[in-house]
């Protein structure tokens, strides 16, 4: 497996928690660094709070791969992915576990802890943390998305669906 130079930033709501603590506990067997974000007990947590955290840490350099987990997986995706730079993918299967790096260049994975068991998430962290950005034609796709990033104007609170 491929040695990160920064330390894994891994986080969860309530939800997750129990995940969670078995991936941090896993990838601290491998020897990899990991800087946990929360939450630290089953106590309810609202998951954008941790994954915006995690997110942020992420845009700013502190770490290039993190790991959220909540309920689904879904929550914390959308979240992370308000941060701009950051790309957040959430993967159940190995497949979109290696093409969240290679064609998306995520930095984070998320996993639903009601629909991933344990042994799963780490099979699939293993496959990510292996993936590289693979550039190509996938570059280009990015590019457009960072694009979008800077020209798109902000959404607007309080609005209504």
């Amino acid at each position: 497996m491929k040695q990160p130079v920064a330390p894994i930033a891994i986080g969860s709501d309530h939800n997750g928690y129990a995940l969670k603590e078995q991936l941090r506990q896993y990838l601290l067997a491998k020897n990899l660094p990991v800087v946990d974000y929360g939450c630290g007990s089953a106590d309810v947590v609202d998951y954008p709070e941790v994954a915006l955290t995690v997110a942020r840490a992420i845009a700013a350099g502190k770490h290039e791969r993190g790991i959220l987990v909540c309920g689904t997986g879904i929550g914390m995706a959308i979240a992370a992915n308000k941060v701009p730079g950051v790309y957040a993918a959430q993967c159940h299967d190995p497949y979109s576990a290696d093409r969240a790096r290679k064609s998306n260049d995520a930095q984070i994975i998320t996993f639903g802890a009601r629909v991933v068991g344990a042994e799963l998430a780490k099979m699939l962290i293993d496959i990510w943390l292996e993936a590289e950005f693979a550039g190509g034609d996938s570059a280009r796709k990015v590019s457009q998305i960072r694009d979008a990033e800077t020209s798109l104007p902000a959404a607007k609170s309080g609005g209504t669906r």
